[in-house]
């Protein structure tokens, strides 16, 4: 684990993480507050770095001081939910191939928290290493498969690393102009910060570049739609849309970024898009039928109560106001708020008239 002034979380983390290893090691790269003297209550065996600006060069360097044979990379702000020492072995003894965990994102989207989920490759052999100033990837010939740990992060929620993480991108891509997991990373970057234009940008360039055997393709696709929409480029969303409809059939995040898309679409300009009408409801009821996935990288509701949020709103505008209720019912039935709440005012202007 690398940190700096990690005081308020890295306590949380080591004790998640304090009964399936074997030892704790900790590369502090100029740590002001309580960091280190916290960690090292934990057994934490302890190593100063001089931070570089380059993350794959402090991960390695801690990767060094390790002496096991299986290392677990985590952050400060990662705690475990579910992992087993027993499960772990288990992996580790009967797969040759590097571990990918789940990692649940939280994130503020216009002031309401929500989560996404991916399987991150942080169990692996020593000697693998890493690559990339920021973002960094495990450079190995070893397969990657899925192993059963759950780690929830938090790091990113109502923050402002992205000042930092855009600075380091634009470092690496000085470096490496035509690297289009450094171009996707920035475009995604500037789109959360509803940069659309600069995103738009980064993003063209890597879309053009990358093929379907790059892992994170659906990603960028996804980050591109929404950029796209940003822009109100619709004629060019409808291409994007037309390419991968195929391609993503199976991934509630793209039919759910073609529902807003289609809704936005249509809104714009009625006469012209109007054909495109029925496809709002036909992109939501895709994500139900498909439900919340663990086969991309996705946002948790996009298959379920988002979706069927969505949807009701659709009905509701379209004056079907039993499809709508019935639709937030659903939604709310995952503790969804905003379907609680319009769900109790439709039934509140029900029992007026």
């Amino acid at each position: 684990m690398i940190v700096k002034n990690e005081s308020e979380k890295i306590g949380r983390c080591l004790r998640s993480v304090q009964s399936v290893v074997d030892e704790i090691v900790i590369v502090d790269t100029g740590s002001t507050d309580h960091t280190k003297q916290i960690a090292s209550t934990f057994g934490a065996r302890i190593f100063d770095y001089i931070w570089n600006d380059d993350f794959s060069s402090a991960r390695n360097y801690a990767l060094e001081q390790c002496n096991g044979d299986w290392i677990l990379v985590l952050d400060a702000d990662d705690r475990i939910t579910h992992a087993s020492r027993k499960e772990i072995d288990d992996f580790i003894r009967k797969h040759a191939a590097l571990g990918r965990i789940q990692i649940t994102n939280s994130f503020d989207y216009n002031g309401e928290l929500r989560e996404s989920k991916a399987h991150v490759t942080r169990l692996f052999p020593k000697g693998s290493f890493y690559t990339g100033k920021i973002h960094e990837q495990i450079v190995s010939e070893l397969p990657r498969k899925n192993v059963p740990i759950e780690v929830y992060h938090d790091g990113y929620f109502k923050s402002e690393k992205y000042k930092r993480n855009i600075k380091m991108l634009e470092v690496e891509l000085e470096q490496n102009p035509d690297d289009s997991y450094t171009l996707f990373q920035l475009g995604k970057e500037y789109r959360i910060i509803k940069e659309y234009a600069k995103a738009n940008v980064y993003l063209t360039r890597c879309y053009k570049a990358i093929t379907s055997n790059d892992g994170y393709k659906p990603q960028v696709v996804i980050e591109y739609l929404y950029t796209i929409l940003g822009l109100d480029d619709f004629e060019r969303g409808l291409t994007l849309i037309e390419q991968e409809t195929h391609n993503l059939s199976d991934y509630p995040d793209f039919l759910f970024a073609s529902g807003l898309f289609f809704m936005e679409l249509v809104f714009s300009e009625t006469d012209k898009y109007f054909k495109y009408f029925p496809l709002i409801e036909e992109s939501y009821l895709k994500c139900l039928s498909i439900g919340d996935t663990t086969k991309y990288e996705s946002v948790k509701g996009t298959g379920s109560f988002l979706a069927a949020y969505n949807l009701a709103v659709f009905y509701e505008t379209t004056g079907d106001l039993g499809k709508a209720k019935t639709y937030y019912r659903i939604s709310a039935e995952y503790n969804y708020k905003m379907a609680q709440q319009r769900l109790g005012i439709l039934n509140t202007i029900k029992e007026e008239n």
